[in-house]
């Protein structure tokens, strides 16, 4: 093993804006099995000429590379990243790795009552469970799937299992799905588990739909504290999530608003796409390529080198207000 003190020094990865990134979402496939009506209508195209994704040695490189320079959670995304061959044989060695203490996934519920018991084994203990409607007609309308029980059989399977933190997120849709806020504060009434509302953002191919649907955050916020909910601290190492709790209730509610007012000030995560690129933001103008320097152990150095010398193109924030998303095509891409 390489000595990297010269390097690190112990510090962790900041910008410059001094904020700090322990956090790194991790795309394993920009493929999904699902065809959200606001991410991928029409079902998931492979581009032509794509280079192939990662493979399993060289996400282990780069994780290890992240975890170095004081990276402790991981979450593993997509598309949908458990329909990846390798998904486990992934999870099992992201979560051995030093440094790493938090494992956790981003899933659409795919088969997961008959796997969840593999992911509690492979060391995920965290895991977000896309849900964008407790009515079975509707969240077929919006996934184009019939699978709303399995997920909600899901989410008990991975209580009986033992993953801890368990997550809804549901993606604020007006017209669709924004009658059943009083549905979702009630599911988590007595459930330990945390609903997140998501403000839907504009990516390249969606400006209609984000027209039509887009429903502001602050809908929730007078919602909830109309209704006796109270804000929390912000805990270390979170997303980007506002949480509220309420004292009749087991469960929170979390609000992601990406437009609302010094939303990147608090900014703690990196991404990297399937195919090794660094992306500094969801809504950035390009990734930055990594995977040269992931085709060897020996080149982990100059690869903690390089992923802080990019720290400097960081911006102080996203133009999402302006209209801009920059090259996002789509969530799935890479990876939300």
């Amino acid at each position: 093993m390489q000595d990297l003190s010269n390097i690190v020094g112990g510090a962790e990865l900041q910008d410059r804006f001094s904020r700090r990134f322990q956090y790194l979402r991790l795309s394993l496939t920009d493929v999904c099995n699902f065809s959200c009506s606001y991410c991928l209508p029409g079902g998931y195209r492979k581009q032509k000429g794509a280079p192939p994704q990662l493979t399993v040695d060289e996400t282990i490189r780069l994780v290890r590379a992240f975890a170095a320079l004081g990276v402790w959670k991981i979450r593993l995304t997509g598309g949908e990243p458990t329909i990846r061959s390798e998904f486990l044989e992934i999870a099992s060695r992201v979560a051995a790795i030093d440094g790493i203490r938090k494992l956790a996934v981003t899933t659409n519920g795919y088969r997961l009552p008959e796997r969840a018991a593999s992911y509690a084994q492979a060391g995920i203990t965290a895991i977000n469970i896309s849900t964008d409607s407790l009515s079975s007609e509707k969240f077929r309308e919006i996934t184009k799937h019939d699978r709303l029980s399995e997920i909600l059989d899901g989410i008990t399977a991975c209580q009986q299992a033992g993953i801890k933190a368990i997550k809804v997120n549901t993606v604020l849709l007006k017209g669709l799905n924004d009658d059943e806020l009083a549905d979702f504060v009630a599911f988590v009434k007595d459930r330990p588990i945390s609903l997140r509302f998501i403000e839907l953002m504009r990516t390249n191919d969606n400006s209609a739909y984000f027209e039509r649907h887009h429903l502001s955050g602050t809908k929730v916020t007078d919602m909830l504290e109309a209704s006796g909910w109270h804000q929390l601290p912000r805990a270390i190492g979170a997303g980007p999530a506002v949480e509220f709790s309420h004292t009749h209730s087991v469960g929170r509610i979390g609000l992601i608003a990406p437009y609302s007012p010094d939303f990147c000030a608090s900014c703690n995560r990196l991404r990297v796409s399937a195919i090794g690129k660094l992306h500094l933001c969801l809504f950035g103008e390009g990734g930055y390529d990594l995977r040269p320097l992931l085709q060897s152990d020996s080149m982990e150095a100059e690869l903690i080198e390089r992923i802080c010398g990019l720290m400097v193109h960081k911006t102080p924030a996203h133009d999402l207000h302006n209209g801009n998303s920059g090259v996002t095509p789509h969530l799935a891409s890479i990876g939300g």
